[in-house]
């Protein structure tokens, strides 16, 4: 009898979680810890033990590709040091002496996941790999991402303890990497061939990321494994306009976790246009100018993801002085819009001036006092 109560009792266990999850269309996934962000505008969409600190593994070259882009030269030639070539893992097969341009590294970096190319890059940008993650900590300080320490270039962590970061930190690195087109391009691209000094025939690249070839929209970003981080990836999507970035760490399936996510996001989340780009904000008077006042207008189009009960919770907050002082240069920042939904802050749009305003000058109040002279003299 005991052990029939105890059946029944895990059968209503298990009946009632499924009916929770049919009725929130919450997906189930295995990973440890993931997260969905809105690229555009930073919105979280989905997220699972998001900051809880994991180590990476070769998502850390998202950071190694940033720094490259941010402080080297594309068409510098770097010459590969003993240490990078000896780099274990996976590779692009370099060699001691090697000559090879930055941006086959890039490629090789990011498509093969060459930990050889990391160190390389590493060396040459920083001077040392320790400069180089240096480099890489301080960054993600800038960046926001708090709870992220780097060690490595590579994400190798063999024997290292303190290389880790959490979902939400990786979707804020590469939500900031995506400003740079070169970035974009790189992650996005399937295969490649890179020089290979020395030899007959190039090297061929071809990038480990299937989702750029299974999922609708998909258009990066990296893949990363090793025995302590587990199955790691940091994908992206694009539809509609909007790109969506997604993270698993430790999952026995990435690529299934990753898609579910995804779907999740892109099913649930349409796009909401709140602002046009040059939407007048408001008329603020001008002190000292040669016009009274100045229009506040939206720098860019705003396009938030809601889901549809949200659309009517919808608002925005005007923080734009009542007066401000000449002179003003068109396109001038002089305010901000934060848009909420409900009391959560979703994103900032700047408010900028419309046109240019200048400071009143002798000239110019001289010419006001004669046309009143004029105007008392000969009246219209």
């Amino acid at each position: 009898m005991k052990k029939f109560v105890f059946c029944l009792f895990i059968l209503l266990y298990f009946m009632s979680s499924v009916r929770v999850y049919a009725d929130t269309d919450y997906p189930y996934i295995s990973t440890k810890a993931a997260i969905v962000m809105d690229q555009e505008t930073g919105r979280v969409l989905y997220g699972k033990n998001s900051h809880e600190k994991l180590p990476m593994a070769s998502t850390t070259k998202i950071m190694t590709l940033l720094i490259a882009l941010e402080k080297g030269n594309l068409n510098d030639i770097v010459t590969v040091s003993k240490r990078a070539a000896s780099v274990g893992g996976s590779s692009i097969w370099l060699f001691p002496g090697e000559k090879i341009d930055m941006e086959s590294l890039l490629y090789g970096l990011m498509l093969n996941s060459g930990n050889d190319a990391a160190t390389a890059i590493a060396e040459h940008i920083g001077g040392s790999v320790e400069n180089f993650v240096e480099m890489m900590n301080q960054k993600a300080k800038e960046i926001g991402a708090y709870n992220t320490h780097f060690v490595t270039p590579s994400g190798l962590d063999i024997g290292i303890d303190d290389h880790y970061t959490t979902a939400y930190d990786l979707a804020l690195i590469t939500r900031y990497a995506f400003r740079y087109p070169k970035f974009a391009e790189i992650v996005s691209t399937k295969e490649k061939t890179i020089p290979w000094e020395g030899k007959e025939w190039d090297r061929y690249l071809r990038n480990k990321n299937k989702l750029l070839w299974i999922y609708e929209g998909a258009d990066g970003v990296k893949t990363g494994f090793t025995n302590k981080a587990g199955r790691c990836l940091v994908s992206s999507a694009t539809r509609e306009g909007r790109r969506f970035i997604a993270v698993v760490l430790n999952s026995p399936s990435m690529w299934e976790d990753s898609m579910k996510i995804l779907d999740y996001a892109f099913s649930k989340y349409k796009p909401y246009k709140v602002l046009e780009r040059g939407e007048l904000i408001k008329k603020i008077r001008v002190e000292d100018g040669k016009k009274a006042e100045v229009l506040g207008i939206s720098e860019k189009e705003c396009i938030i993801p809601v889901l549809e009960e949200e659309k009517e919770k919808v608002k925005l907050e005007i923080y734009i002085p009542e007066n401000l002082k000449a002179p003003i240069e068109k396109g001038e920042k002089i305010g901000y819009i934060e848009v909420k939904i409900g009391e959560k802050k979703i994103c900032d749009v700047n408010c900028i001036a419309q046109e240019k305003v200048e400071k009143e000058d002798f000239g110019y109040n001289f010419q006001k006092i004669i046309k009143k002279w004029l105007e008392v003299l000969i009246p219209s």
